[in-house]
């Protein structure tokens, strides 16, 4: 067996990292409730959602912003920021060398809110709907069970699973009678850190639950009450911080000084790469982009320090690899492979026969900074000759065309998956939906194989390969890690944020 993992339960400090409890400044003071409790134990944690839930299928829950979900439902194992297992349902858990099964070892006594145990039992009716749920069903396709007794089950797929953890940690779970009695939109059952207020809930505007004290690492969410408010935009959710109506929120890069001014603490996250992406590796839609000179090129004509100090504003990172550092993939002390020399870019297409450069669409959208950025990458795209037409992209088919294969080069903020094999899968490998041609390449394969086969040194050592190579080949134009913000009040603590895609404080990580 690999990946053998014997994880004892923590309780208390044991189980956080927790920082020392701040008092609020001016403009940041606190009206929601959230200082201490009797007993030592906080009141109450209020958060400022910027987008609603849409009901309470535990199959139908969004991962950015989510945390009604984490309050109600538990799971077989949690993923960290990396991808890695946590204990959640599972106290250890074993994965079979040809990757196929996992074996979770179940702790005793957990119950879920309608009185149901979550046992073995309980496992498996939810991956069998999570097998026949059209959101899921192609991730579970062939899934078969071995409950050898209560506290025991063996979950084994007919092909490798080199996303085996995404796998076990997606499904949340919930009552067997629920699922069975098909309503699961209509009222939440789990046994997750919190239980829900219905008295204190109006669906679309507030959603109100009080701790689960039964929970097993109940002392590692400290607050008694946690209120989750729905609001309409970026701007409402600030104004209500700053008026005490709330204790945190996400906010943008243009708030930064409001926000710090006034007394708020911000927590700094990186869990995006500004990056053009870089598809017709062939050149089969644009010619000259089958030429790794000229692909190389593109990268070389973008200052990223001076992208960071002014069009982020001092808010960002210089990337060199599409990768999350401290990822598997992720290349350490990596030099930049393409340092910014606009002469020698130039030189690359004259190389490559392409002086007199070439037309190239760039699809725009709301929302993903186009307006900031593009007149820089229109700009500097120019000094090769390569002539950018913008295509606005709106309405409800913007994302199906922006992924259809129309436009072979995007400029995007993509996520940086912290587990670095889902990017993998996401981003560079033909199946993928962001490789927007699809077109194969026999050494990605290669590795991939590797990756669902090997050992798991071979595995992670595929992975760097994988990452040296598209740089090698000028995949991809990285440019910029943007900085992302949470706004809270001096008396929450954030001291990491363990969530998969970087981009906001997972529940626990409040403190």
């Amino acid at each position: 067996m690999r990946l053998v993992n014997r994880r004892s339960m923590l309780t208390g400090s044991a189980a956080v990292t927790i920082g020392a409890i701040l008092t609020a400044c001016t403009g940041g003071a606190n009206n929601t409730g959230g200082g201490a409790a009797s007993g030592g134990a906080k009141d109450t944690l209020t958060l400022g959602m910027t987008a609603d839930i849409e009901g309470w299928d535990p199959n139908n829950q969004p991962g950015y912003q989510g945390w009604p979900g984490e309050a109600i439902w538990g799971l077989v194992c949690r993923p960290n920021e990396f991808g890695e297992l946590e204990p959640s349902l599972a106290e250890s858990w074993e994965i079979s060398d040809d990757r196929r099964s996992f074996t979770a070892h179940l702790r005793q006594g957990t119950t879920f809110s309608d009185g149901a145990t979550a046992d073995a039992e309980a496992v498996r009716a939810n991956f069998e709907f999570a097998a026949t749920n059209e959101a899921t069903r192609s991730l579970y396709e062939g899934i078969t069970f071995d409950v050898p007794d209560a506290q025991t089950i063996t979950l084994t797929w007919p092909e490798p699973q080199p996303l085996m953890n995404d796998r076990v940690s997606r499904v949340k779970l919930t009552s067997p009678d629920l699922i069975d009695s098909g309503n699961l939109n209509d009222k939440p059952v789990g046994f997750g850190p919190y239980l829900l207020d219905e008295a204190g809930t109006t669906r679309g505007s507030v959603y109100s639950f009080t701790k689960n004290e039964e929970y097993w690492e109940a002392d590692a969410y400290p607050y008694a009450k946690l209120v989750c408010k729905v609001y309409a935009s970026e701007t409402a959710a600030l104004n209500a911080l700053k008026t005490g109506q709330i204790d945190g929120t996400l906010v943008n890069a243009q708030s930064y000084d409001e926000v710090t001014s006034s007394g708020f603490e911000v927590k700094e996250m990186n869990g995006q790469t500004t990056r053009l992406l870089l598809t017709d590796h062939n050149g089969e839609i644009i010619p000259a982009l089958g030429d790794v000179r000229v692909r190389q090129a593109i990268n070389m004509v973008f200052d990223k320090q001076a992208m960071v100090d002014n069009l982020y504003a001092g808010h960002g990172e210089v990337s060199h690899q599409i990768f999350r550092p401290g990822s598997t993939a992720y290349l350490d002390d990596l030099a930049d492979p393409y340092p910014f020399d606009v002469d020698k870019a130039k030189s690359l297409m004259v190389e490559a026969g392409y002086a007199e450069g070439f037309e190239l669409e760039l699809p725009t959208m709301d929302g993903q900074n186009h307006d900031v950025l593009m007149p820089y990458v229109t700009q500097q795209l120019a000094e090769l000759n390569i002539t950018v037409k913008q295509v606005p992209l709106t309405g409800a088919n913007a994302i199906g065309d922006l992924l259809s294969g129309t436009y072979p080069v995007v400029l995007w903020q993509l996520g940086n998956i912290g587990d670095s094999v889902q990017d993998i899968d996401i981003v560079v490998r033909d199946t993928g939906y962001w490789n927007l041609e699809h077109q194969k390449d026999e050494y990605v394969d290669e590795q991939w194989d590797i990756i669902c086969t090997g050992t798991d040194e071979e595995a992670e050592a595929a992975q760097k390969a994988i990452n040296q190579y598209i740089i090698d080949q000028a995949w991809f134009a990285p440019m910029v890690n943007p900085t992302s913000f949470y706004a809270h009040t001096a008396d929450v603590v954030i001291d990491n944020v363990s969530d998969l895609e970087g981009l906001a404080p997972k529940l626990r990580d409040f403190q």
